[in-house]
């Protein structure tokens, strides 16, 4: 009974206690720091650039701050200047804190190599004027920034001034740069433009386009056959067997090679062994590969498609005469969007003006997927499919001679609709070539 009688007292006072030390607390409560917006956060940046974030607070009074950077600590303010030095994914945290407790603040940031936000613009150069040139097309500016190559690499060239630069290539993360007339093969790192290795400039080189084969070997064409490279020494190591003359264009699907001869059409190889396996004749322009590996080239009236793993081949009417530029050689004017394939109505050597999609249909080669106006035509491939933005990539000069070539255009249309959605114009003597994308 005793414990009975003294327990309700001893209840209603720590009642009372507790009553007191809440309101005491009420009065001298800190709210925990609030984020205004969301709390992850995402952006993306080129480096040699700079992104200054905000700690996002609703009131920073009394807040202490800490930031870090895929777990390392590298700032106590209430903003952070993030420039990175390597790309690749960064998760930057913002933590705020005071007396009334902590919040965070996530940013997740892709940080892109210097040429790696637009696409690469191959130019042939002026014969016998000046060397070729490497432009790059951003997508966040707009813009096409000039001769990026020499400007990454200041103590290298792409000498002689007779050599045409006509090709490129991403292979193993690495942009080759293929000249003819004399000219060098280049290796860059395919975000820094950084000159890695190169074949020499040399008297006789006549290259025209290259084909990795695997991690170690590729294949180049050249005005007398295909020669094996060494992609580690970057040394030629003899010829295939059975080719000789003027090889160009070249793709690799599946397990074979598909090379493009001025006497024989289409060779295919197989690539392990190197044997050729076929040839197809009469067949003037190629290559595009579609996503369900046919290899698409075209000669006479007549567009084909080669299944790379049967090498079953399928004619298509086209229409209209395909050539080729063996005259002065330049890659072809085909391109591959998905499963669909764009192919330029060119003259005899190049200066189209109508590009044709088939997307499996006869009828959709009756009509120009695009035709191009006032004095615009196509020039070197001219045309080009960039797929991190599903755009038809089109080069354009002036037609007529002299100064004409010195208007150019960089047009942009919906790989879809057709629907032109930008366009460059600069001036120059550039001679587009070819342009080449990130996958």
């Amino acid at each position: 009974m005793k414990n009975q009688f003294f327990s309700r007292p001893l209840i209603a006072i720590a009642s009372l206690m507790m009553l007191t030390v809440s309101c005491n607390n009420d009065d001298d409560f800190t709210a925990p720091p609030v984020i205004k917006g969301e709390q992850q956060l995402k952006d993306t940046l080129t480096i040699g650039k700079t992104l200054q974030l905000s700690s996002k607070l609703a009131d920073r009074k009394n807040v202490s701050f800490e930031w870090t950077v895929n777990g390392n600590v590298v700032g106590s303010d209430s903003t952070y200047i993030f420039k990175p030095e390597a790309r690749g994914d960064f998760k930057i945290t913002m933590t705020a804190k005071n007396d009334g407790g902590k919040v965070s603040l996530a940013y997740d940031i892709h940080t892109y190599g210097a040429y790696e936000n637009g696409f690469f613009m191959i130019n042939e150069g002026w014969f016998g004027h000046g060397t070729g040139t490497v432009g790059f097309y951003r997508y966040d500016t707009k813009a096409i920034e000039d001769s990026v190559f020499v400007k990454v690499n200041p103590d290298k060239d792409l000498k002689p001034a007779s050599s045409t630069l006509e090709f490129g290539a991403l292979i193993n993360k690495k942009l080759f740069l293929v000249s003819k007339v004399g000219g060098p093969v280049v290796v860059a790192d395919a975000y820094s433009l950084k000159e890695e290795k190169r074949i020499p400039a040399k008297g006789g080189n006549d290259w025209r386009a290259v084909v990795g084969i695997d991690e170690n070997h590729a294949l180049l064409t050249a005005s007398k056959g295909i020669f094996k490279l060494d992609l580690n020494t970057m040394e030629v190591n003899g010829q295939i067997e059975g080719i000789t003359g003027q090889v160009g264009d070249i793709v690799k699907a599946n397990g074979y090679i598909f090379a493009l001869s001025a006497s024989k059409g289409v060779i295919v190889i197989n690539a392990s062994t190197l044997a050729v396996e076929k040839t197809i004749p009469g067949i003037v322009l190629g290559f595009a590969v579609t996503d369900d590996k046919k290899v698409w080239a075209a000669g006479g009236k007549n567009l084909i498609s080669i299944d790379s793993n049967t090498l079953e081949v399928k004619e298509i009417a086209l229409g209209f005469q395909a050539y080729g530029s063996w005259g002065a050689w330049h890659p072809g004017s085909i391109a591959a969007a998905k499963n669909d394939v764009f192919i330029a109505k060119n003259g005899s050597f190049s200066g189209g003006k109508q590009v044709y999609k088939y997307n499996g249909t006869p009828e959709s080669l009756t009509t120009p997927f695009i035709t191009l106006t006032d004095s615009n035509i196509l020039y070197g491939a001219g045309i080009g499919y960039d797929r991190k933005k599903n755009t038809l990539v089109v080069n354009t000069v002036n037609e007529g001679f002299g100064a004409n070539f010195a208007i150019n255009n960089l047009y942009l249309f919906n790989a879809n609709s057709g629907a032109k959605t930008g366009s460059v114009n600069f001036s120059g003597y550039y001679f587009p070539a070819v342009s080449v994308f990130h996958q």
